[in-house]
């Protein structure tokens, strides 16, 4: 069933395409303030990872790929970015205007400011310290496309019928409940697939509840064109040593020299 969801509209930027971006409805990337760069991606056993620095700053960067406005429901370690409930993907969430995008850099706290994302221990996580640690180490952002409206001949309506189309425009609702079901399905999976990965180097990283920063929003209305996501993006993440440890990153060829590389002695330079 379709609903009118108060959602959250952002001050829109232009943003580039990056190489790092993951999605087709919309495009997302991970960007680790501390180093300024966007970090890679890698794609191992039908998933997305990124490793992450711990104690580092970051945003998740959504850019609308669509001609008309969608809504992002975002969920960081199971839980719902802009209003904290565990993630589900009838929650609220960020709308975006056509071909535009936002950084969304933390927790939001109210509409003027969030707590920034960044990389900590999993026991440091905000997912851990408010008692819900089982999806710690994955991002998730379910994209809905608006209703579009029907299409109405003005000349064959009175104004009676015009006036009351006007009254029965769609009113903002909120509305609320428990938990993020692809993501969360998926980050279950993967958890229990690394439950005892080839020693591990690091703790497994989360996502902190950081210090306060300003990014202001206000509310909107928007009507969901389905019930169901038109797309969920899923990125897990964790640190570099676990996801090598993990046969996520493969290690790197180290030159190793060679007894025999030819067959008579050369001149020195």
């Amino acid at each position: 069933m379709n609903i009118h969801t108060a959602a959250v509209a952002i001050a829109f930027a232009v943003l580039s395409c990056n190489a790092g971006a993951i999605g087709s409805f919309a495009d997302v990337t991970v960007y680790d303030r501390a180093e300024n760069r966007v970090l890679p991606v890698y794609y191992h056993a039908g998933r997305y990872y990124v490793a992450g620095t711990p104690g580092n700053e970051y945003q998740l960067t959504i850019r609308n790929q669509q001609p008309g406005d969608i809504m992002t429901v975002v969920s960081v370690d199971g839980i719902n970015a802009v209003s904290g409930e565990t993630a589900d993907w009838n929650q609220t969430g960020y709308v975006f205007g056509p071909n535009t995008g936002y950084s969304i850099k933390g927790w939001r706290k109210n509409l003027q400011r969030v707590a920034r994302f960044f990389f900590t221990a999993l026991d440091d996580s905000y997912a851990a310290r408010t008692g819900r640690p089982a999806n710690v180490g994955v991002i998730g952002i379910a994209v809905f496309r608006r209703k579009s409206e029907p299409a109405i001949s003005l000349g064959r309506m009175s104004e009676d019928k015009r006036d009351a189309g006007r009254d029965s425009a769609p009113r903002a609702e909120v509305q609320g409940a428990p938990a993020e079901r692809a993501a969360g399905n998926a980050a279950e999976a993967t958890r229990g697939a690394a439950a005892s990965p080839p020693q591990a180097a690091d703790k497994a990283l989360g996502t902190g509840h950081g210090a306060s920063e300003t990014a202001p929003v206000r509310y909107t209305g928007f009507e969901r064109a389905s019930s169901s996501p038109d797309e969920v993006i899923t990125i897990y993440y964790d640190s570099y040593r676990n996801l090598l440890a993990q046969g996520v990153i493969r290690a790197p060829n180290l030159a190793r020299p060679t007894p025999f590389p030819g067959q008579f002695v050369p001149d020195p330079r």
